[in-house]
């Protein structure tokens, strides 16, 4: 039934809102995006909103009564073979059908056309620009992350503090010489390795991303890029207030409840000793 003074609307029909904005034809090649489980012709009244499709996320979202679960990152990525409650993975498409919540994720189509820009208002980043154009729209081009200038110049370890402080995080990990004065800056929301070249070729001091390795973060320094790591969370779960924005704009008539920001991982200190 749907919540106190809530329309509904059918599935398919949120989808085509959500895809006239964010067309499935933006995403890059390997990814899985659309309705991943569950029925279109489901009726939704309550949307639940949340970065992984986690045991936790859809044990809060059948909690909340949600009738639709948007997700950013896929539930399904690589394809299963069977639909059992033999799997970790498949195991929640079960849960998600028996509860009747109709499963919809938008990854790389909105890392292009949403992400990008959301980090590069977040961050302050000035006369930006696309850092990895993978399609052009109405004209303009559009792809993963931005590339443009700081606000002023300042030191790599100024800049990492203000890149923790804008992303609201306890925490962030730094290659390069945190004296070193930077000016260009580049973000790669997400799992970042695959931009450092493309940073590189666009002439930044320091690139902000996540999931990056010993090696990785070691060449980057090595051929004049400092790196921020911030974290793969740490620089998406923007993706959830952006999209409740969204939606609550586009289907105000609809319910929209967002999953709680927890980071999947803890950096302790000597302070956390027990």
């Amino acid at each position: 039934m749907p919540g106190k003074g809530w329309n509904t609307m059918l599935c398919r029909e949120i989808i085509q809102v959500i895809e006239a904005a964010y067309p499935k034809e933006a995403a890059l090649d390997f990814d899985n995006v659309g309705l991943l489980a569950g029925r279109a012709e489901k009726e939704v009244s309550r949307i639940y909103l949340a970065l992984d499709a986690t045991d936790a996320v859809i044990d809060r979202a059948a909690a909340a009564g949600a009738d639709m679960l948007i997700t950013h990152h896929p539930l399904i990525f690589s394809p299963l073979k069977r639909v059992t409650d033999e799997d970790f993975v498949s195991r929640r498409v079960v849960r998600l059908i028996q509860d009747d919540i109709s499963y919809y994720a938008m990854h790389t189509n909105y890392d292009v056309l949403g992400m990008a820009a959301l980090a590069e208002k977040v961050l302050d980043i000035r006369d930006a620009q696309v850092l990895d154009v993978t399609m052009e729209k109405d004209g303009k081009e559009e792809g993963i992350g931005r590339v443009g200038n700081l606000a002023r110049k300042m030191t790599l370890g100024e800049c990492a503090v203000d890149v923790k402080h804008k992303l609201e995080l306890g925490s962030v990990k730094v290659f390069g010489d945190l004296d070193k004065t930077v000016s260009r800056i580049a973000v790669s929301p997400g799992s970042g390795k695959s931009s450092i070249p493309v940073a590189i070729s666009k002439g930044a001091d320091v690139l902000v991303t996540g999931d990056i390795g010993h090696h990785d973060g070691l060449d980057a320094v090595e051929q004049g890029l400092a790196v921020i790591d911030a974290g793969h969370y740490g620089t998406e779960y923007i993706f959830i207030e952006d999209m409740k924005r969204f939606l609550e704009e586009k289907l105000p008539g609809l319910e929209v409840i967002t999953s709680p920001v927890i980071h999947p991982f803890q950096v302790l200190s000597d302070t956390d000793e027990m």
